[in-house]
């Protein structure tokens, strides 16, 4: 007997609806039961003040995980009634319910095994689990073998799919056909929507010229100077940049003053120190999100160009500080509890996070997109090519920063890179990812732990596929430029907002030691249109310096509440001019391994951070430790071949002097043998001492 519609309905989607229902409703039960959120550990008062809120953004996702787990519900119910119609059978609402439940668990474990190979990151970030028990499954992938899978897959899903859309119409039930047909059209739809990838055609653009060149910089955030081949790493990781550093100028030494990422893009934006325009860390309240000194974006904004910036999940400074920039394309700043709530525990998580870290996924569900410790480079690539393509095609020059989260903490690469320099044998916790860091908060607390906690080997084999992986996505977003035409009116500059510290001086991370030069020195690698290049620059030079040099070279003069000076003549070959680098710890947020006895300290994080506005949510500092948070800050200044560094105590503070040239790893003070040296480098520092 041939169902009639109102059946047809009942069985495809009756049957959907039920499993949907029933899968969601058990998942976020477990979600419960199993509550952990990316947010950091806050006093109960504050906790007490958002449970509503978290309340809320439970039932937000779990609505969001009702709809995926209802799109192929849907599909499994309408793959059923194909079958079925082909086999002659009946179906009814159980069989419907049944097949769709099974499609759910299904299309939820391919995901998953997809993820494992290609982005095995994203399952870190959300996993209660020990990762080493997926170690034997994937071992049995490779692209290939997932590829065959994946086409035998679509193949026998559609087939019976379409077969069974227009049986009703064979019997006369044009109605039915057509409600399944466009089932089945909604279906795709949003397949298609999903994959889709940005265009980005290499046409030949107009914009710009050698007097106002465009300018395109490229950022990694935690990418250390050491790891190029062009400073001397010897796995050769970086021959893109490094062919770049080859046709442009190297400056071999340069100085971020404040190893975070929030107060370094700041003064590498504006010019200024961070005691200028205010920002000494990442955890701000709203108010100091104005910023009160005019930025790159801005100043060039007003002589005509447009400004771009674009990032995945660690540039969310960009955005929440007003630099002025034309368009962003960024996350939402992830200091914010309300943010990092919405982003909900973890198995809502990371279900969501296999079906939605895609185009679609980051209009619709942004904060699961953007999930802290997931690379999105290759995405991010494609999108920042896709900009250039329309920017080119405008006259006016433009600027576009793009800021990438490659080769951060917790080194999560894609395939192939996070195997690429990994031992073959290895198995221990780190395969993927440096392990036990699955949100930003717990980056800071590891941070306390000594060396013999690390799996450090692994650690720095994956790093060394972070950045193979970054120098890749750079060589494809030049010859891009290439293909569009730009290249010969385009400033290309990369740099990086801080370095990493692997205990060289017993701590980890970024900006918490001044004694190492490991997160204070960045790469910086200008290729200038107008210049022959080949410049390798050996002097002191500091990031608030480029601000300044990049408005020098696009004809415009800066401002006098920059700090930085214009290096525009080291483009064209001349040496540094005789500066002094300055750079100040961030704060800690917890104890330090190699801490001295009797320094400065503040409470913990716990006892630190507030909520000053429980409207917006963002996290900031409390203000009863505003100063002494900066007061306990460790700082250096460097000179030549010399380094002073300052590290406050309660009574009094330690000064040591080292020689770089000699001592590039800072073991060997020699404040005792050249006190004039610490004198003058003191009266240097003193400026900077507040």
């Amino acid at each position: 007997m041939t169902p009639t519609l109102a059946q047809l309905v009942a069985t495809v989607h009756g049957g959907a609806l039920l499993a949907a229902l029933a899968f969601t409703l058990a998942l976020t039960l477990k979600s419960v039961r199993d509550y952990t959120t990316a947010g950091p550990m806050l006093p109960d008062e504050v906790v007490r003040r958002f449970r509503g809120y978290a309340v809320w953004a439970l039932a937000r996702l779990a609505v969001w995980a009702l709809l995926v787990a209802g799109y192929w519900a849907l599909a499994g119910a309408l793959w059923w009634q194909g079958v079925a119609t082909l086999l002659g059978h009946q179906t009814g609402l159980l069989g419907g319910a049944i097949a769709a439940a099974l499609a759910i668990a299904g299309a939820t474990l391919w995901r998953f095994v997809h993820a494992l190979l290609h982005n095995p990151g994203l399952i870190v970030a959300s996993s209660h689990y020990r990762i080493s028990r997926l170690y034997p499954l994937w071992s049995r992938l490779s692209p290939a073998r997932l590829r065959r899978i994946e086409w035998g897959l679509l193949v026998a899903g559609l087939v019976p799919m379409l077969l069974g859309a227009l049986a009703p119409a064979r019997t006369g039930d044009r109605a039915g056909s057509l409600v399944l047909l466009a089932t089945l059209a909604l279906l795709l739809g949003l397949a298609a929507l999903a994959s889709q990838r940005p265009r980005a055609p290499a046409r030949r653009g107009c914009a710009g010229s050698r007097e106002r060149p465009n300018l395109l910089l490229i950022g990694c955030d935690t990418l250390r100077a050491d790891w190029l081949g062009c400073a001397g790493h010897p796995r050769g990781l970086t021959p893109n940049i490094d062919a770049l550093a080859a046709a442009g100028t190297q400056f071999a030494h340069c100085y971020v003053p404040c190893g975070r990422t929030a107060p370094s893009l700041i003064s590498l934006l504006t010019g200024t120190w961070p005691q200028t325009h205010g920002i000494r860390d990442n955890f701000v309240a709203d108010a100091a999100t104005r910023l009160r000194v005019p930025s790159l974006p801005r100043l060039l904004g007003a002589a005509g160009y447009r400004s771009e910036a674009i990032s995945d999940w660690c540039g969310a400074d960009l955005g929440k500080f007003d630099f002025g920039f034309d368009r962003l394309d960024l996350p939402d700043d992830s200091w914010n509890l309300r943010y990092l709530l919405r982003q909900g525990p973890k198995d809502l998580r990371l279900f969501l996070s296999l079906f939605l870290h895609n185009r679609l996924g980051k209009r619709l569900l942004p904060e699961v997109y953007y999930l802290g410790g997931v690379p999105s480079t290759d995405a991010l690539g494609a999108e920042v090519r896709a900009r250039l393509s329309r920017l080119a095609e405008d006259e006016r020059p433009f600027l576009l920063n793009a800021f990438f989260s490659t080769t951060h903490p917790p080194f999560a690469c894609e395939h192939p890179y996070y195997a690429r320099y990994a031992e073959p044998g290895y198995s221990g916790p780190s395969k993927f990812a440096m392990a036990r860091l699955t949100d930003p908060f717990e980056i800071i607390r590891r941070q306390g732990e000594p060396r013999r906690e690390f799996d450090l080997d692994q650690i720095l084999r994956l790093y060394d596929g972070c950045v193979k992986r970054f120098d890749d996505e750079v060589g494809a977003i030049l010859d891009h430029l290439e293909h569009c035409g730009l290249a010969d009116r385009t400033l290309v500059a990369i740099y990086s907002d801080h370095g990493m510290e692997f205990f060289e001086h017993d701590t980890w991370g970024q900006g918490n030691s001044v004694l190492s030069d490991h997160s204070a020195r960045i790469p910086l690698i200008v290729r200038d249109p107008g210049e022959r290049g080949g410049h390798r620059v050996e002097g002191i030079v500091r990031s608030v310096d480029l601000a300044p040099t990049l408005l020098e070279r696009c004809g415009l003069r800066p401002p006098p509440t920059m700090d930085g000076v214009s290096l525009a003549a080291c483009l064209g070959g001349a040496p540094a001019p005789a500066l002094t680098a300055y750079t100040e710890s961030g704060i800690w947020l917890t104890d330090l391994p190699g801490m001295p006895e009797g320094h400065l300290r503040y409470p913990d994080l716990l006892g630190l951070l507030d909520v000053p506005d429980h409207r917006s949510g963002t996290l900031a500092i409390r203000p009863e430790y505003a100063e002494l948070v900066v007061r306990a800050k460790d700082r250096m200044v460097r000179e030549g071949r010399w380094k002073l560094t300052y590290q406050p105590l309660v009574a009094g503070a330690i000064w040591q002097l080292f020689d770089l040239e000699h001592d590039p790893d800072c073991r060997h003070d020699q404040a005792a043998a050249h006190p004039e040296v610490v004198a003058r480098l003191r009266t240097r520092l003193q400026p900077w001492l507040h």
